[in-house]
């Protein structure tokens, strides 16, 4: 019974080792899991504290007129919807110019006066022509009254037959012919009146006034030179006296690609830079676009108006126009130059661009909103300043907060 005591012992499970061996287990396997994460956040450490190379880029203000905003960038010149040479409407010489170059004019005022000795002797004439005829009249009216007495008298004869019918014939044709003549009297009368009116015309057209108010910007003849109406006697007749501007008609035109006419509309807001004033904006509105295109140029004329007019805007001026997008008119009118940076310092979704903005050794991921991007240049609108770093070149994963070595830079 002893031994089969012992070979049943022998047989028992120890618990107590079993239990000590899971123990032990667990503890390797909580000391592996350990040494996993401090490992992982060693790595992570490091990777994050060692710097990353980048490339950066500056971003810039545009010059040269550039406006922030712009859809579409046009050149032209300043024009005026009212202009004229101011001509005379006979050919005669000139006696008088009382204008100069630069004066203001108001409207009917005197420019200038022709040789008026021809129409006024013409004048005098045709009023002769008038009082002759006028006399006549007259004369045809005493003979009138005479016939109709003489009428009257030969038909009271001819009831005491003491005349015959043929004598009372004769003094009713004889009244009827000056009642006639007389009636050509009258006519002849009005044509004599109406021929000295036109004569007095003449006379007056030698004196040239202005037909509105403006300033005069040429000079066109002198006195003792032959102007008209039209050209003639080889080149020696002048056409004109001055060429007169309506500086309140000053507008814009500019010839607008028609690939690129779409973006053009009636009332648009548009901002417009003069040559001569490079640094001066001057808000301006589409007026109309004119519907007919160049087939040679390929391009299409559009017409704007300046919001408010200046002295120093002259009529045929070299002129840039920007055309404004939909909401951006506000960007305009703060007076901000357009900021540009490389396309490739854009990051993220399209339609919610970013880019990472260079602050120290780290970078600072920053929402912008740009404008137009045609070609390698993006146009940033807002969130960007001008001489501010970007990233254009650098890992992917790069990101807000990220420690940075720059590599290299660029001014574009």
């Amino acid at each position: 019974m002893a031994s089969d005591k012992t070979a049943i012992d022998g047989l028992r499970i120890d618990r107590g080792a079993e239990e000590a061996t899971e123990s032990r287990r667990g503890l390797w396997i909580g000391l592996a899991v350990a040494v996993v994460v401090i490992a992982a956040g060693l790595w992570l450490w490091l990777g994050r504290s060692r710097a990353a190379e980048v490339r950066v880029a500056e971003a810039v203000a545009v010059s040269g007129g550039t406006t922030a905003g712009a859809v579409l960038n046009a050149s032209g010149y300043v024009t005026a919807r009212r202009q004229a040479t101011v001509s005379s409407k006979v050919t005669g010489k000139v006696i008088e110019v009382l204008v100069e170059e630069g004066m203001a004019v108001q409207e009917g005022q005197v420019l200038a006066r022709l040789d008026p000795s021809t129409p006024e002797r013409t004048l005098a004439f045709t009023q002769a022509e008038r009082a002759s005829a006028r006399q006549a009249l007259d004369e045809t009216r005493v003979r009138l009254r005479e016939a109709e007495l003489n009428l009257r008298r030969t038909r009271r004869l001819a009831e005491e037959k003491v005349v015959s019918e043929a004598e009372v014939d004769a003094a009713e044709a004889e009244a009827d012919s000056l009642r006639a003549r007389l009636d050509v009297g009258r006519e002849q009368v009005t044509v004599a009146d109406r021929a000295v009116a036109l004569r007095r015309q003449d006379l007056e057209d030698t004196v040239i006034r202005a037909p509105f108010t403006g300033v005069a910007v040429s000079k066109d003849a002198q006195p003792g030179e032959m102007i008209s109406p039209v050209s003639a006697g080889g080149g020696f007749t002048r056409t004109g006296i001055c060429t007169l501007v309506d500086m309140s008609s000053l507008e814009i035109e500019v010839d607008v690609n028609e690939a690129y006419i779409g973006r053009v509309r009636p009332g648009q807001p548009a901002e417009a830079v003069l040559d001569a004033y490079p640094e001066w904006r001057i808000p301006a509105r589409v007026i109309i676009t004119v519907p007919a295109a160049d087939r040679q140029k390929a391009t299409v004329k559009v017409r704007l108006g300046f919001e408010r007019l200046d002295p120093r805007i002259l009529p045929d001026m070299g002129v840039k126009v920007a055309f404004l997008g939909e909401g951006r008119e506000e960007v305009a009118a703060a007076g901000k130059p357009a900021v540009r940076v490389p396309r490739e310092a854009l990051r993220g979704d399209p339609a919610n661009p970013a880019v990472l903005v260079l602050d120290g050794e780290t970078v600072e991921r920053r929402a912008v909103r740009i404008g137009p991007a045609p070609g390698e240049q993006v146009e940033v609108l807002a969130g960007l300043a001008a001489g501010e770093r970007v990233v254009v070149e650098g890992p992917v994963e790069l990101a807000d907060g990220d420690r940075v070595k720059v590599r290299g830079q660029e001014g574009r």
